[in-house]
């Protein structure tokens, strides 16, 4: 994955003056190999393609770190050696760099959008469309901010490239307070719903203004904590809970009825899927999901371009699932466990359809093209974000997957996660509630995948803060909950973090093949690691690329006007 850093990734905006290049066909643009911007965005189709891209090709680098943060850090995945799972990550980190290039790319091609739109678009394109193109980058261009501020706290506002490149002040960036970025996202999320359509018309996953509802109110959970102390912002808990019910009861969005279908082809696009990256397979590299070829099996894909079979769902992910790798039998009494981690017995319908179905003890023992052997030391591996073979990539969207790229959407912010966020924030500073919408929200959920259950009458923040990790386990999410924990409850995201079974087994692979237990043999790793987190812990450090060209972000984050700031 290539590396751009935040000054670089400046340019972008004067890449874009210069032409567009398309990814193939997706949401409804022709296959167009460039485009000179004084001749482009002539018509509502045109200004159209211009923000198509930023659905993929600009987060490609985000990829790895996406996923690293979100679950390694979190301890939800178990990946080895990797400064993610021991808390060692450092300004050089590969994953770190490119993660924050990736961001500050998204930003830069927004921002360049809406400047074209404003600049350069002829007379035929109408005030509506340049609206709603303008809606979805300003979207997009949250995403992003919500990411950074998480990541880093205080990061630099860059509104307008051009401005900032044309100033030559792109080497003084100072970093604005994690409360301005916070307030600058949600300036930015009000224009949008400004903007965009109450519907999408073209019904193929572009924003509305129940995407702008939907992530603004996960801003306004996830900002409630911010600068507190044992308690939240009840405002920000109303504006969160507020936001939340105005997608949950006038979206027209309903639950998928079966959890595993979120996560396949063919549901790209579906009312799950409020914001998704919407990777296409495409003779331009970054267009693509990659992330198969990381958290698959080693000859999972006959393409030889899958590596990530020792790394896999960790053992503490399993406890909260009530799993234990060292069983022969699988409980299956959520759902969802099957559908984030395969274990010894599981068999899957929906991977390798053309071999009547994927087996998971077969492949790990017999099958011929594989190493033979149960890779990861934690008893599971991924099941999320992965396609199968080319035959399942072709039965589900109609054209083929190449070496290391998939069509497969990533999901981002789905309309379970608006439920839960609904139901946590009327919980608020209570610890618990026997709200009927609440209850309806949270059972809604859980009852998708549990069916067993009698839906519960009174719900508890830790009812929710268990349940958001078992609903969106390994996509990406988990360690953005205990950054807004930790924002105002340190010490319960420090402790809840070093108690986590982190670490392996040993001797599983034996015993899975003799199906005969003993206990010296088979045990959870008696000397763990237990992580040093603290507090400095839950701002990753800037890359060394942008603090050489920047010295500025070494220092404090001083406060930003955002009332200067405007469309």
């Amino acid at each position: 994955m290539k590396q751009l850093n935040i000054l670089k990734s400046l340019g972008l905006c004067s890449i874009m003056l210069a032409g567009l290049t398309s990814c193939e066909d997706f949401l409804d643009r022709p296959t167009i190999d460039s485009y000179v911007v004084d001749g482009f965005y002539q018509s509502d189709e045109q200004c159209r393609q211009a923000v198509n891209t930023i659905y993929n090709s600009p987060w490609y680098d985000f990829q790895r770190g996406f996923f690293k943060i979100g679950e390694v850090l979190s301890g939800n995945y178990y990946w080895g050696s990797s400064p993610y799972l021991s808390f060692t990550i450092n300004s050089t980190d590969e994953d770190l760099v490119n993660m924050s290039a990736s961001l500050w790319s998204v930003n830069a091609y927004c921002n360049s959008v809406i400047e074209n739109i404003d600049m350069k678009s002829g007379p035929d394109v109408s005030e509506e469309v340049k609206r709603n193109v303008k809606g979805e980058a300003i979207v997009w261009k949250s995403m992003a901010y919500f990411y950074l501020v998480r990541c880093f706290g205080g990061v630099p506002i860059i509104h307008n490239n051009s401005e900032l490149i044309s100033a030559g002040g792109y080497n003084n960036l100072k970093r604005a307070t994690a409360e301005n970025v916070y307030d600058y996202i949600i300036m930015n999320l009000e224009k949008a719903i400004e903007w965009l359509p109450e519907k999408d018309i073209t019904k193929n996953g572009r924003f509305d203004k129940y995407t702008a509802y939907a992530l603004l109110s996960k801003v306004y959970l996830t900002k409630s904590g911010l600068g507190q102390s044992g308690s939240r912002n009840s405002d920000d808990l109303a504006k969160a809970a507020s936001y939340a019910d105005k997608v949950i009861t006038q979206s027209g969005r309903q639950l998928l009825p079966n959890y595993s279908d979120i996560f396949r082809l063919e549901n790209n696009v579906s009312d799950e899927a409020i914001i998704s990256w919407r990777w296409v397979v495409s003779n331009i590299w970054t267009s693509q999901n990659t992330l198969q070829s990381d958290l698959a099996m080693v000859g999972f894909s006959e393409y030889g371009d899958t590596w990530g079979g020792y790394a896999g769902p960790s053992v503490d992910l399993q406890d909260a699932f009530n799993e234990n790798a060292m069983s022969l039998t699988r409980n299956n009494f959520d759902e969802r466990r099957k559908a984030t981690m395969m274990m010894y017995g599981d068999t899957y319908d929906y991977f390798w359809s053309d071999k009547n179905g994927f087996d998971y003890n077969y492949f790990c023992m017999e099958y011929s093209t594989g190493p033979q052997e149960f890779q990861c030391p934690t008893g599971a591996n991924n099941v999320k974000h992965l396609v199968g073979n080319n035959s399942d990539h072709v039965a589900g969207i109609g054209t083929s997957m190449a070496r290391m790229a998939t069509s497969l959407a990533t999901h981002l912010l789905r309309l379970s996660d608006v439920y839960l966020i609904y139901a946590e924030a009327v919980i608020g500073n209570n610890g618990s509630t026997s709200d009927a919408k609440a209850l309806d929200a949270f059972n809604a959920v859980r009852g998708r995948s549990v069916k067993s259950e009698t839906p519960k009458t009174v719900i508890t923040w830790e009812d929710v803060w268990k349940e958001r990790r078992l609903e969106l386990a390994c996509e990406g999410d988990r360690w953005y909950d205990y950054v807004r924990l930790h924002y105002y409850d340190p010490q319960r995201a420090i402790n809840e973090l070093k108690s986590q079974r982190r670490s392996f087994y040993n001797g599983l692979g034996s015993y899975y093949k003799s199906e005969v237990f003993n206990a010296e043999e088979v045990y959870y790793d008696p000397t763990p690691d237990i992580p040093n987190v603290t507090s400095a812990s839950f701002e990753l450090p800037f890359p060394d690329t942008d603090l050489t060209m920047n010295p500025n972000l070494k220092l404090e984050p001083e406060h930003d006007d955002i009332s200067k700031y405007s469309y």
